[in-house]
């Protein structure tokens, strides 16, 4: 354990959030403190804005990897909401060039659901190639799937939201990460961007690598999958040399182009008040979806054993099931994570919205805060 000061504000009653995030930041291990940040919006008004940690405050912004998807999503619900986008028509529809190598039949659906098998490539996409989401497409379009689509589902890490935004950019004749900035991130004030101008580099806080003693280490690569299995294609593993993930987001390109799989760059209080405007609206706007369209994103579409990650896998529409993960929560709660350690989610029933970075790789990826905070944060707003 160590000292650490925790700075920000917490509404009444939800001192206990305060606590516990302290608790948390207290055991982080490794020299100095990489820090974190924790905002949480309820009914659409911010109660808690919280951060510690060396050279974090409530505006610094760092990756947010895999919950840039939940982002993403965001966008997909809003052009299908508006009729410009359709969840049951073949990706080839949009995009010709897609139907090759028996990919004629994947729908918008599939693909936001991760049933289509196209998580990758053979051969690998290099960390040059992983930047830009057409670079991605145009090899993902000769690629055959890795499973029948439709039969199983499994996780595209680096790769899937790739597919949606070119389905975005040939339905819209704009990339999604546009769509984002005028509909979603610009007019909320998001501290979320797929796509970091070069003015905000200055806020921008490098990810730093996972800690462990040398037996961890062994331990935990004794057992990581091969390079070329299901989950090392789904997670990049197969390039020469495999994908280095720390390194990925502290890459000035990869920021810039805010790829829309991972490439999201952001805070806490961003991806919490994403959720919020998405869900409830903030500042007196109107929520960004409709009951109809968050009752079709928030809904149980894969579950049980994902090929790539196994049983950590459960997903909505494009969303995990946050439900799922969390059993506190109600069933339709949805959100995405991130392998850095982001969390970020709605849950509709319980008011919540709740965004979590911080600066510090997990080696082996488990985040167990995640179920301290969400649980504290899930206590102080419901009475529970």
């Amino acid at each position: 354990m160590s000292d650490i000061d925790v700075h920000g504000t917490v509404t009444g009653g939800f001192e206990a959030v305060r606590e516990e995030f302290a608790a948390v930041m207290a055991g982080e291990r490794g020299p100095g403190q990489a820090g974190a940040q924790l905002a949480v919006y309820v009914h659409g008004r911010r109660v808690v804005d919280l951060w510690a940690g060396d050279e974090v405050t409530g505006d610094t912004l760092t990756g947010v990897y895999s919950a840039t998807k939940g982002a993403a999503t965001l966008v997909a619900a809003l052009l299908v909401q508006d009729g410009a986008l359709e969840l049951d028509r073949p990706v080839a529809h949009y995009w010709p060039e897609f139907a090759a190598k028996g990919k004629d039949r994947i729908t918008v659906r599939d693909v936001l659901t991760h049933r289509s098998g196209v998580i990758g490539v053979d051969g690998g996409l290099t960390a040059d190639e992983l930047a830009d989401d057409r670079v991605i497409a145009r090899r993902l379009a000769g690629q055959r799937p890795y499973w029948r689509p439709g039969s199983a589902y499994g996780y595209g890490g680096f790769v899937t939201f790739a597919v949606v935004n070119e389905v975005v950019q040939r339905a819209t004749g704009r990339p999604l990460r546009e769509h984002f900035e005028e509909r979603v991130r610009a007019p909320h004030g998001l501290d979320l961007y797929l796509g970091l101008p070069e003015a905000l580099e200055d806020r921008f806080r490098e990810v730093l690598p996972g800690l462990a003693s040398p037996e961890e280490l062994a331990a935990f690569w004794a057992n990581v999958p091969g390079p070329h299995s299901i989950t090392g294609i789904g997670y990049g593993l197969n390039s020469t040399p495999p994908l280095d993930q720390v390194a990925f987001l502290n890459t000035r390109r990869v920021r810039a182009l805010g790829q829309s799989s991972a490439g999201g760059v952001g805070s806490a209080r961003g991806l919490a008040r994403m959720y919020a405007a998405a869900v409830w609206g903030v500042d007196g706007a109107a929520p960004l979806l409709t009951p109809d369209t968050l009752g079709e994103f928030a809904m149980l579409h894969s579950t049980g054993g994902d090929l790539v990650t196994g049983e950590a896998g459960q997903y909505a529409l494009g969303f995990q099931a946050k439900g799922l993960r969390y059993p506190f929560l109600s069933a339709n709660s949805f959100g995405h994570n991130g392998s850095a350690g982001a969390e970020s989610f709605a849950d509709p029933r319980g008011g919540i919205a709740f965004g979590y970075t911080r600066r510090r790789f997990s080696f082996d990826w488990s985040y167990p805060e995640h179920d301290r905070l969400a649980a504290a944060v899930h206590r102080a707003a419901t009475g529970a």
